[in-house]
């Protein structure tokens, strides 16, 4: 017996789904493309995502041997970009476990997120976001106003 194995895309939904929805095109072309950079993405440093309440978040980068000065944080295009870079002048190291090499670490932040602040304490870097819902998004109630008290006019087509 015979089996083709077939790979799993997680993304492939987004060419069906694009049949059924409007102005989602610009999401499912930036989920392609993170998907297509995953295999690419580096360990270094390591990293924790929590969300700390219904609207709040925090990153928490792990840096230990880097000082503010060595941190840059950066938002463009919806990426939350943070490089790191050390210049190490001591080189008499009998033992070096602690890396302090260069790193770009990149996160992508839906657009209804802002960077509130950002924290460096203990070797830990902590980048809080904050989701807001814009008036226009947000629930409202439509009242049914009774169609002889209704002041709304209708277009009639003229003959």
């Amino acid at each position: 017996m015979n089996k083709t194995s077939t790979l799993y895309d997680p993304f492939s939904f987004a060419s069906k789904a694009l049949n059924t929805s409007v102005g989602f095109d610009e999401i499912f072309n930036r989920l392609s493309s993170m998907s297509q950079n995953l295999p690419k993405l580096s360990a270094y440093p390591p990293y924790n995502i929590r969300k700390v309440d219904e609207n709040k978040y925090v990153i928490e980068l792990a840096v230990a041997g880097f000082g503010k000065q060595d941190l840059e944080i950066e938002m463009q295009d919806g990426t939350l970009t943070i490089k790191g870079s050390t210049q190490s002048d001591d080189d008499n190291f009998i033992y070096k476990g602690i890396a302090d090499r260069s790193f770009t670490r990149n996160f992508t932040l839906a657009d209804s997120v802002e960077i509130k602040n950002a924290d460096l304490v203990n070797g830990m870097l902590k980048i809080w976001l904050e989701r807001f819902i814009p008036e226009e998004k947000q629930p409202k109630k439509i009242n049914i106003n009774d169609g002889a008290t209704s002041d709304k006019q209708f277009l009639t087509e003229k003959k």
